[in-house]
């Protein structure tokens, strides 16, 4: 008696099924249900799921014995219940793979709809960041990149010894792992294990046959230089592969290297697409009356900026120079750059009656302040600096500053690499 029958009722077989009934009941579902001879139903598509899932079940039998008497509750506690072959996997496996569709003979019998590739497994790309300056951005640049990566031993092939002395594990049939099966009370937990007749290889071969080049591990190291073209006003994120130059192992078709530009940060500029922004200090007196600013720009050029008498540049006033940014990546213009102003107020002036009624002819008139009631009691009081020790909160309102609206982007994200390691040349 077992505990559920839904997997056999999903499959239209007894419990007592045979491994041949079980066979052509799955043959039979998952002919009628597969998603390409019903295209847009979603029903079919899960119906032909769980007819898969329960004929992978009921098919092994170690969790067909696990599911009788335990139910699915059994197996996900033993583990055999998660993961699994995917639906489309079984089938072709089921039915033959090769033909290059993923349905083997059966691909063009429903159209070759939902048909993929298997070929040779590919390995996922490996990501480095390389750091770039805004200079280098600015004028473009090839960056030399040593690359350390494991090629395949070009003695053995990659086969790790001599030719035919490489056999498949008997222990593990070539899986690099074992199934065990462990009694915990009322349920049986199930758990793989790394296979130790091969640690884990899936194949051994006697000591004396292996490869004297790569001692049997079937890989050496190379060193690679890796030309990274910087183009002119490439921005932060841009993307060069390299295909099929990471590492490379037997079976497994080499993934991609992939270099992510990123800007290192600027002492002078901050970049916001193909703008520039530039902080500028000047004086009260460069403020009001005029003057120069002189910048840096990023290909050693010096920029002169006049200030005209009169203009009067106010703490915070932002100025633009067009064109002047960064080049347009791939494009024959150019961004802004813009000046945000931070004026710098003298701390005291010692200033003469004369002084103040010279600046007051060359200055707009005082603005009337609020006007106090007549026939009201006055107090007369003097400013005084505050003591960051006794006016702490005062002082916590002055440590802002007045570039900070201007910080957003200052933030940098990092991500780490993988096996394939680099260095600049």
């Amino acid at each position: 008696m077992v505990k559920e029958s839904k997997f056999y009722d999903m499959l239209g077989v007894s419990s007592d099924a045979s491994e041949a009934q079980l066979k052509t009941a799955y043959k039979k579902g998952a002919l009628k249900f597969h998603p390409d001879k019903n295209p847009g139903n979603a029903e079919a598509e899960a119906k032909f799921k769980e007819i898969s899932h329960s004929y992978e079940v009921l098919s092994d039998p170690q969790k067909r014995q696990i599911y009788d008497q335990y139910g699915e509750a059994g197996l996900e506690q033993g583990g055999g219940g998660g993961g699994g072959m995917a639906a489309e996997d079984l089938f072709s496996q089921f039915f033959g793979g090769g033909g290059g569709g993923g349905f083997g003979g059966f691909g063009g019998m429903f159209g070759g709809g939902g048909q993929r590739d298997m070929g040779p497994r590919k390995a996922r790309p490996i990501l480095h960041k390389h750091k770039v300056s805004l200079e280098d951005m600015y004028r473009g640049k090839v960056s030399k990149l040593a690359l350390q990566k494991s090629v395949l031993c070009s003695a053995c092939n990659g086969r790790g010894g001599k030719e035919g002395a490489v056999k498949t594990c008997n222990g593990c049939e070539g899986r690099g792992v074992k199934t065990m099966l462990r009694q915990m009370g009322p349920m049986v937990q199930r758990f793989q294990t790394v296979c130790p007749d091969c640690n884990g290889e899936g194949e051994t071969v006697r000591e004396k046959d292996k490869c004297k080049q790569c001692k049997g591990k079937k890989t050496s190291v190379e060193r690679k230089i890796l030309h990274v073209p910087v183009d002119r006003g490439v921005q932060s994120g841009k993307k060069v592969e390299f295909p099929g130059e990471g590492d490379q192992v037997p079976g497994v078709e080499p993934g991609d290297v992939v270099f992510e530009i990123e800007q290192k940060p600027h002492p002078r500029f901050q970049r916001r697409e193909d703008d520039l922004f530039y902080k500028a200090e000047i004086d009260l007196l460069t403020a009001l009356a005029g003057g120069s600013v002189h910048i840096e720009h990023l290909d050693d050029r010096w920029l002169n900026v006049e200030i005209l008498p009169g203009e009067v540049i106010s703490p915070g006033a932002i100025k633009v120079i067009r064109g002047q940014g960064m080049p347009s990546y791939r494009h024959h213009d150019f961004g802004n750059l813009y000046i945000i102003f931070d004026v710098k107020f003298p701390e005291h002036l010692d200033i003469s009656d004369e002084q103040v009624r010279m600046l007051e002819s060359v200055l707009p008139p005082r603005q009337p302040g609020v006007e106090a009631p007549k026939d009201v009691m006055m107090d007369d009081f003097q400013l005084e600096a505050i003591d960051p020790a006794r006016d702490q909160r005062a002082a916590g309102l002055l440590g802002g500053g007045a570039g900070h609206a201007h910080g957003e982007d200052d933030e940098e994200e990092g991500m780490g690499g993988e096996r394939v390691q680099c260095a600049s040349q």
